[in-house]
């Protein structure tokens, strides 16, 4: 599988060695040169493309046109969107993921077609649901131990 990230900060990098692990071919784009030594591991085999990821030209260079995947895991909820957008209109990517942090963007983005990510709404139900369970297990350790 082809696979595109934009964004190489600890989400993007991790992403991108992991299916490089994999055995996937994998192109990560960030603004940020650095951002590949600090975070992608010694022998990543894929490519690092350093530019803006709205650029077209960037995108190329990244093989965006043999992509089955692109995923924007920048910090950056509009640039995510946009990078998506451009990935699905214009290069025709099956599969776009974009990252949000704005719950109320992630629904708009939603509508209109991405496929999004929001670690807002994933941790805050994650740690709820760690909240109920331990209350879970409280109740029944009452009830047990009457």
């Amino acid at each position: 599988m082809k696979v595109v990230i934009l964004g190489c900060g600890r989400v993007g990098a991790r992403l991108a060695n992991a299916l490089d692990s994999e055995g996937h071919r994998v192109s990560i784009i960030d603004r940020n040169s650095d951002a590949f030594r600090r975070f992608l591991r010694q022998g990543f085999g894929g490519s690092a493309i350093v530019g803006i990821g709205i650029d077209e030209d960037v995108l190329r260079r990244a093989e965006i046109e043999d992509a089955d995947v692109f995923v924007a895991a920048t910090n950056l909820d509009n640039v995510n969107a946009m990078a998506s957008q451009i990935a699905q209109t214009v290069f025709g990517v099956p599969k776009v993921i974009a990252r949000m942090y704005d719950p109320i963007r992630e629904e708009v983005y939603q509508t209109l077609g991405l496929t999004t990510v929001c670690p807002t709404i994933v941790g805050a139900e994650t740690i709820r649901q760690m909240l109920s369970s331990h209350w879970r297990a409280d109740v029944t350790a009452q009830i047990v131990g009457t």
